[in-house]
């Protein structure tokens, strides 16, 4: 069967790669997701193992269409009672690109009533709409010439882990987060320090990954509900990886901020996933902190104007963190993810990659600055130009 993962632009390779350990086929990146085949086994391994992904949306059709009613026929033509039970409730959500057709909440009414049709036709019945909270999710794309249609496995979005109880100012999602720590190349063995962790998303995510801890063992998947879930498959599928987790323990995980409350919503977000003793918290000013171990990874999101202050204060912020990262931290790899294009220009160190993220619709950067002691500048020796 075909699929698309979508996930946070920026991140397609690294879903890819993670794609491919868990055993997806024919993998091909594309802007914002991945396509890959697989079976039902890959399908469920994919919703339960997969920490970048956004969704895993089974691809049921792909055709050329020229107006609304190519649309409604190619929706209609499925036999959705196969699938799931007509008391299900749905909700469809449409996206498109270059689509000539003049409304999109026109052609989301059409899918809506091809499926609703085809059900009243077979079995007598048809599902009720939720827009909240639906049982089955069905998503719409549409470009120039071509309708895809997909019917989502995972439910709500697969960066709702189950276990965060407050997100605190300007969060990230956890798959974002994810993503930003596969890039750094960071590994459980390695120290990781956060020293602006506010509501603890990073800590989060490298906890569980230093644990072995499956992103989904915590929730449940639209796929079961679907007439062919295969409930013997899928308890054997979590079974044996839950049997890899790890014990709770303390970690080279650190996590530190300048205010309480932030310190507050961290602790409660790890003790909510049952992880508060594989951290290390601390409330601090970033300012006056010193490395923890020898070497390490740092990562941090920082604040943009949210828990700080205006933009003079940011801007006085930003050098004086250079500093810190300069004369604390050699030996270190700092990576520095910021929506702030004034961030680079006045932290005073160079950075030896930058890469282009997106929050949402918002773009960023992830910048990778190499901490050598006593200078930034290359050597002869340092060709890790990347």
């Amino acid at each position: 069967m075909q699929f698309f993962a979508p996930c946070p632009r920026g991140l397609e390779c690294v879903l890819a790669e993670e794609l491919i350990k868990i055993g997806a086929k024919s993998i091909k990146s594309a802007n914002g997701g991945v396509h890959f085949k697989g079976s039902w086994q890959t399908c469920y391994q994919a919703n339960l193992e997969s920490r970048i992904a956004s969704r895993i949306l089974w691809q049921i059709a792909q055709k050329p269409y020229r107006d609304e009613q190519d649309i409604y026929n190619t929706a209609y033509a499925f036999a959705w009672h196969e699938w799931f039970l007509p008391e299900l409730t749905i909700r469809v959500n449409l996206a498109a690109i270059k689509c000539p057709l003049r409304s999109l909440d026109f052609v989301t009414l059409k899918i809506k009533d091809a499926v609703c049709d085809k059900f009243r036709k077979t079995t007598g019945k048809r599902p009720s709409i939720s827009t909240i909270q639906p049982d089955i999710r069905i998503h719409g794309f549409l470009d120039a010439q071509e309708f895809t249609l997909y019917l989502d496995t995972s439910g709500d979005a697969l960066f709702k882990r189950g276990n965060r109880k407050t997100a605190g100012d300007a969060p990230l999602r956890e798959n974002l987060a994810a993503g930003i720590l596969r890039l750094t190349g960071w590994q459980p063995e390695t120290p990781l320090l956060d020293p602006m962790c506010g509501s603890g998303t990073f800590l989060l995510e490298a906890a569980q990954i230093a644990l072995n801890i499956p992103p989904g063992s915590q929730r449940h998947f639209a796929f079961e509900k679907f007439k062919q879930f295969d409930q013997t498959l899928w308890n054997k599928l979590k079974n044996k990886v839950l049997s890899g987790q790890l014990s709770v323990s303390l970690q080279s995980i650190y996590g530190s901020d300048l205010y309480g409350y932030a310190l507050t919503d961290a602790r409660t977000n790890l003790e909510a996933a049952g992880l508060l003793d594989a951290v290390h918290l601390k409330q601090a000013n970033i300012l006056e902190i010193s490395a923890p171990e020898p070497q390490g990874v740092l990562v941090t999101n920082p604040p943009y104007g949210v828990r700080i202050g205006d933009t003079e204060s940011l801007i006085e912020l930003y050098p004086k963190l250079g500093d810190v990262l300069k004369n604390k931290f050699s030996g270190w790899h700092a990576y520095i993810f910021t929506t702030d294009p004034a961030l680079p220009k006045t932290i005073r160190l160079k950075a030896s990659k930058r890469t282009p993220l997106f929050n949402g619709a918002l773009e960023c950067r992830l910048l990778e600055y190499k901490l050598i002691a006593g200078s930034m500048r290359k050597t002869r020796n340092d060709t890790s130009t990347k």
